[in-house]
């Protein structure tokens, strides 16, 4: 996902977040959920854009952790349950909000493998702005054609789907049979399995994903598409990469996506082979801006380079490649195969999908040209609240964690100061915790223990807090102080500085307390690859 730019101007404080008992059951792993663990869903939808409506069922196949006679599955309103079944018995649930708490009949044993069907129907939430204010999406293309689809990583998947709606539990595999009037196609995640021509005027096609999927990435495209492939020899052999455009975009689409193979070539050195190729590389053309549908990219960036043909950091680099190819794919890496395990810690998706398009710059146009990218997109930070939110409430932290953790991320690389080093770490995360949830302590103490630094500081100081470090210094009797200000305690990363106006970097290494260096070496002027700030407090 991605965020949408905002004036830079805007840095008013967020206000205090309100957390209901609903957002408890959404984001929380709850008693009605924690004993279960997803193994497969079987998921099959009719798609009917005449009254917008949905209507289908989900059969959860889950391994019982611990014994239990309650269940909690999730699906928003205004979608309804027709019936729930196990053991060929129909169940009695109760409706508390968008999630529903099953009496289970059958013994649950530990480490059975239990199956539970859910049949459903109704009018999905329909997307308001998306893929930001997400749902089901009900347009028509250029020429008239009708053209839906689905981009649900805010609210989430059971917006249309009933399901364990909860970002720590993934299902090892998923079916997504998509059923959808003629002459429309679905596209969907995965692999086609099936195309089953119906005798009522529709057509049901069958995806089957065979690797771990998050919920939010399950999706549905249906419009009048084209289709075209390539094959990319990448770390792990032969990667097919299928492309779905709109048929009256075909020429445009070969042209455009040919981007897709050196996004791909760069992507594979810095973090690794792409987690899925079991289930393949595919852009589809969708009708909102894009989204990280793993297996299943969906594309909406009307063929232009840039984001919407804007350049987020200003610098130029970004006109040179499609923003959402490139952000949107490297979600594959980070959101798809390394998944936060709670909605607060959702800047492992953001903060190094946005750290990887200056990585993209980099590939592209040179070491310079990435670090620009990455400085000049720190204009959309606002600081307006902290980028880890509150856990178990189903809720994200600021826009910040794009521009604000690529800036952090690309700042851990100039300490570190050995970019192989850097790469192991980034491909060591990424085969370490490859298709798993992970936890922000985690990915931290990985970056600690493989750097050899300690950056506990660092990482409180950009991930929970709004303040940026202010490196304060004076001149007085031949020597020059400095000291680090509006820090979290304890904080002492390292700059680097240019001091007195020469033109080559030195390092430093400021504490809270006042440390001196001999000589009149004002001014000093931060690196700009360092996301802080300096202020001469030399008494007048």
């Amino acid at each position: 996902m991605f965020a949408l730019l905002l004036p830079a101007a805007a840095t008013a404080q967020r206000a205090p977040a309100v957390f209901t008992h609903a957002d408890t059951l959404r984001g929380s792993n709850g008693p009605g959920r924690s004993w279960w663990d997803a193994a497969f869903y079987d998921l099959h939808v009719a798609v009917m854009p005449a009254d917008s409506s949905i209507r289908g069922w989900n059969a959860i196949t889950y391994r019982v952790l611990v014994p239990a006679t309650e269940m909690q599955i999730d699906l928003q309103t205004p979608l309804e349950v027709d019936s729930m079944v196990q053991d060929a018995k129909r169940l009695t649930y109760r409706r508390d909000g968008d999630a529903f708490f099953v009496s289970l009949i059958s013994p649950q044993r530990p480490a059975a493998r239990k199956k539970i069907t859910v049949y459903y129907h109704g009018q999905p939430k329909a997307a308001k702005r998306p893929p930001w204010d997400g749902g089901f999406i009900w347009q028509h293309d250029s020429l008239g054609n009708l053209w839906v689809a689905t981009a649900n990583e805010g609210l989430g998947a059971s917006v249309w789907w009933p399901n364990k709606d909860i970002p720590s539990d993934e299902p090892d595999s998923q079916r997504v049979a998509i059923t959808v009037p003629n002459p429309m196609i679905d596209v969907s995640n995965g692999r086609l399995r099936n195309t089953t021509t119906n005798g009522d005027g529709t057509t049901t096609y069958e995806w089957f994903v065979l690797e771990p999927i998050n919920n939010y990435s399950i999706e549905v495209n249906a419009g009048q598409y084209a289709h075209f492939g390539d094959i990319y020899n990448g770390e792990r052999g032969k990667l097919t990469m299928d492309f779905w455009p709109l048929a009256y975009h075909l020429d445009t689409a070969k042209v455009q996506f040919q981007q897709a193979k050196p996004m791909m070539k760069c992507f594979e050195h810095w973090f690794g082979p792409y987690p899925w190729y079991k289930d393949g590389y595919k852009l589809i053309e969708a009708p909102h801006l894009g989204m990280e549908h793993q297996s299943g990219v969906a594309y909406g960036n009307k063929y232009k380079n840039g984001y919407s043909g804007r350049d987020l950091s200003g610098t130029g680099w970004g006109m040179k490649w499609d923003f959402i190819i490139v952000h949107e794919s490297a979600h594959e890496w980070w959101g798809n195969s390394v998944t936060a395990a709670d909605q607060a810690d959702m800047w492992i998706h953001e903060s190094f999908a946005n750290y990887a398009e200056g990585l993209y710059a980099e590939c592209r146009d040179g070491k310079q040209a990435g670090a620009e990218y990455i400085i000049g997109s720190r204009r959309n930070i606002k600081n307006d609240a902290p980028i880890i939110a509150p856990y178990g409430v189903n809720a994200e932290g600021s826009g910040d964690m794009y521009y604000k953790g690529g800036s952090m991320l690309h700042m851990l690389r100039q300490i570190i100061d050995d970019d192989e080093k850097w790469r192991g770490i980034l491909r060591g995360i990424q085969s370490t915790y490859r298709h798993q949830t992970v936890t922000t302590p985690q990915i931290e103490t990985y970056i600690d223990t493989h750097a050899g630094i300690d950056f506990s500081k660092v990482f409180r100081q950009y991930l929970t807090t709004t303040q940026i470090p202010v490196l304060e210094y004076k001149s007085a009797n031949g020597h020059t102080a400095y000291r680090w200000t509006n820090v979290v305690p304890g904080f002492a990363m390292p700059v680097k500085v240019f001091a007195g106006g020469v033109t080559t970097s030195s390092w430093l290494r400021p504490t809270e307390a006042w440390k001196t260096m001999s000589g009149p070496f004002v001014p000093l002027e931060i690196d700009p690859n360092f996301y802080v700030t300096a202020k001469d407090v030399t008494t007048p």
